[in-house]
């Protein structure tokens, strides 16, 4: 069963919550309390659904714009994860090479190989991407 919004309904949530393109931090901050109680809200319409799946995507976009998340490196995302799983370099040693080459690849001596960029997605469980 597939819940329609009622349009009466639907212009009257508009009126309320008179979703925009997000320019200032002011604009977003209200965008996110409004979502915050829509999100909250319990037994939503579909209506109020809608209204807040509009109000996410103008957030995403305006932070998006505003906070963009520069890329990594492959070797400071080694590092990251390394870091955050508390490995430590004598773990990767056999999955990536000797103590040597890890102790290499981890400092930023060595270039992280195509078949060592698979085993370490394999090892942390992530996307090889991040190591190419």
């Amino acid at each position: 069963m597939t819940l329609t919004t009622n349009p009466s309904d639907y212009a009257q949530l508009l009126a309320k919550y008179q979703p925009k393109v997000i320019e200032t931090e002011a604009e977003n901050d209200r965008a996110i309390a409004s979502a915050s109680e829509l999100e909250h809200r319990v037994n939503r319409t579909p209506g109020e659904d809608t209204i807040l799946e509009l109000l996410v995507t103008l957030i995403e976009k305006f932070e998006d714009e505003q906070y963009p998340i520069p890329k990594g490196t492959p070797h400071s995302m080694l590092l990251h994860l390394m870091d955050a799983g508390g490995i430590k370099q004598e773990n990767l040693v056999g999955v990536i090479g000797s103590r040597g080459v890890v102790s290499e690849v981890v400092n930023g001596k060595r270039s992280i190989s195509k078949a060592q960029a698979k085993a370490l997605a394999e090892f942390f469980s992530v996307d090889v991407g991040l190591f190419i």
